[in-house]
């Protein structure tokens, strides 16, 4: 009689299976862009800032990588890196709360969703706080109105404006009403730097919404957004479900806040530091630098001389109610 052959069947669960791609399957990847499709390896987003060159998208920025784009190399001294969020709640809602703060502080290397110190800006010394929107959506708890409120100590101690980048879902929900009372913390940091005189620079990155939106990014003394940023307390599709309205395609965008006035200037991630630059250098009291233009050839002022004679005869010399004579 024959040996029947051994089959051996092993089980596995879907949730158990170690994913060795960089993006799961049907995700996509974090360095394809979202709106032309093209794909980029690591290093050539960072030779462009992470902006997409076909396209001009804005891929998120991390804060340890926002601060290399805007500090001057080796000036920046972290403050308040021993802030970290606590769980007096003992919130649990799929996880428990501190099983998330470990998860967000192993995949991104921070404490917490903001970073802050003193640093300089092409010359001009300033204080940083930089949010990072991969740590739990950089929402604000209570380390991270901590870490506002000590940035505008720091400023005010070092009599030097402060520079916010902001990338945020909001409040964080796991702290509740504790992180909804850091507002009062934040606007009264930024009281106390009104008071002394110094400036506050706050940029808009995608997305700002939310409790962080209303307890500090939009009290900058000048205002500045990257392009296409989501700014607003809550996102398109629950106002739209709320009230029942279609509404424009920009809602909430940059473009739309600063035609509304919310905005001081709209600017391309590749500009933001030379922007920064001029905007550091007049608010600690310097000058602008008037650009005298170039020549104009001689060729190109008769050639407007000639069809400005000839717009004058074709249309006539204006009469003082505007019609032609």
């Amino acid at each position: 009689m024959s040996a029947e052959p051994n089959i051996h069947v092993e089980v596995e669960r879907r949730s158990e299976r170690q994913e060795t791609d960089a993006a799961p399957r049907g995700a996509r990847h974090p360095n394809t862009c979202p709106e032309c499709n093209s794909h980029y390896r690591d290093e050539e987003l960072a030779a462009t800032l992470r902006v997409c060159p076909t396209c001009g998208h804005h891929f998120p920025v991390g804060a340890l990588e926002r601060i290399a784009q805007l500090a001057d190399q080796d000036t920046f001294r972290e403050a308040a890196s021993e802030v970290r969020s606590a769980d007096p709640l003992a919130f649990v809602d799929l996880k428990p709360y501190v099983d998330r703060l470990a998860a967000a502080e192993s995949s991104t290397g921070l404490d917490d969703a903001m970073v802050v110190g003193s640093a300089a800006i092409d010359g001009h010394p300033c204080v940083l706080a930089v949010m990072d929107f991969a740590f739990l959506g950089g929402s604000m708890g209570s380390a991270v109105g901590e870490k506002f409120a000590r940035a505008c100590d720091l400023a005010i101690d070092l009599g030097v404006p402060l520079v916010s980048v902001t990338a945020s879902g909001g409040a964080r929900m796991q702290e509740n009403i504790l992180a909804l009372m850091q507002m009062a913390k934040t606007t009264a940091g930024v009281d106390a730097l009104q008071e002394a005189g110094l400036p506050y620079v706050s940029i808009l990155a995608h997305p700002t919404t939310g409790g962080v939106m209303a307890s500090f990014a939009a009290l900058g003394d000048v205002i500045l957004a990257e392009p296409n940023a989501l700014m607003s307390f809550t996102g398109p599709r629950v106002v739209q479900q709320t009230t029942g309205e279609t509404l424009p395609e920009d809602f909430g965008r940059a473009e739309a806040n600063f035609r509304d006035g919310h905005v001081d200037q709209v600017v391309p991630r590749p500009e933001l530091r030379a922007t920064l630059s001029r905007l550091l250098g007049l608010l600690a009291g310097g000058v602008v630098e008037l650009v005298e233009p170039e020549p104009e050839p001689e060729r190109q002022r008769a050639a407007r001389r000639f069809f400005g004679r000839l717009r004058l005869r074709r249309h006539g010399k204006a009469s003082s109610n505007g019609a032609a004579a």
